[in-house]
């Protein structure tokens, strides 16, 4: 799923390109994209676009009137951009043209997910703003407040929308693993310090994602989004050397996720359970590094 850095590049391209521009018409490929009927979907056509910004993981488009495109890409949702004229491909699933070029949203796979919803007014968008804190924004105690005004692994806290927007299974995973922190750490039993470290390297993973990203782009829209990339540190990595360490990348997997993380930088040697396969192999199941690669 595109998560803030991400998301943070699509709006600066979308910025450049649309705002400013008149929306002439949205062409919807499948019915089940459109989340709401009023105001209609025709009410969108010949107004102006004054704004995109960040929701969260959503990119809002403010049209003239008080009118709002929101748009939710969840796991295989992708925005390109193609040139005034350029053939709109059959299998899109929303195309939405302007004078400059036609936006497109695509999903890869067979679970369509994506959504749009068009809302009137500022009251109707806020449903959308799930009440967590932008991380890049925040003061170390605010940070520090959320983390610890609900007890959980601090990995689910980072992925909560109602502690902290915009963070997902492939960043949370490189700021813990840039933390040093075992991701099945009990929020309640975090020190100051830890969570001192764990903010210093939220924001500092967070940064550098959204400048390598625009690095990439350059001018370009983005077309690589993805939550793999090769200069990650261990999501995705599963069973890869450690960038700082050497360890093999280890993983825990709970339904369509998973998280990565290195045994020895994070967790002082130890293997975390695997909720499926450490029940299917009980005692064989190893619980250190040595265990492992013994």
């Amino acid at each position: 799923m595109p998560e803030l850095p991400d998301i943070t590049v699509y709006i600066e391209a979308l910025q450049q390109r649309i705002v400013g521009q008149t929306l002439e018409q949205v062409r919807i490929g499948t019915p089940f994209l459109l989340r709401t009927v009023e105001p209609p979907l025709s009410a969108v056509a010949g107004k102006t676009v004054g704004s995109v910004h960040r929701i969260g993981k959503r990119i809002a488009i403010g049209l003239e009137d008080d009118v709002y495109l929101v748009l939710h890409l969840m796991i295989a949702g992708r925005l390109h951009w193609l040139a005034r004229g350029k053939r709109v491909p059959a299998t899109v699933l929303a195309a939405f043209d302007f004078p400059a070029g036609t936006l497109t949203l695509t999903e890869a796979g067979s679970k369509k997910r994506a959504s749009l919803h068009v809302v009137r007014g500022r009251a109707a968008l806020e449903q959308f703003a799930r009440g967590g804190i932008e991380p890049l924004d925040t003061s170390l105690g605010e940070f520090s407040a959320r983390l610890r005004s609900e007890n959980h692994t601090v990995k689910r806290s980072l992925t909560d929308p109602r502690l902290f927007s915009g963070i997902g299974n492939a960043y949370s995973d490189e700021i813990l693993h840039r933390a040093r922190m075992s991701p099945a750490k009990l929020t309640s039993r975090l020190a100051d310090d830890e969570i001192a470290r764990l903010f210093d390297a939220t924001r500092v993973v967070l940064l550098e994602w959204v400048e390598r990203l625009r690095a990439d782009a350059k001018d370009a829209f983005p077309e690589k989004v993805t939550a793999f990339r090769p200069e990650m540190a261990v999501h995705g990595k599963y069973g890869q050397p450690c960038p700082v360490c050497g360890t093999a990348v280890q993983r825990i997997r709970y339904a369509d996720n998973e998280t990565n993380y290195c045994p020895r930088c994070q967790t002082e040697g130890r293997l975390l359970a695997d909720r499926a396969f450490s029940r299917l192999l009980k005692q064989d199941w190893p619980r250190t590094i040595e265990q492992l690669e013994g």
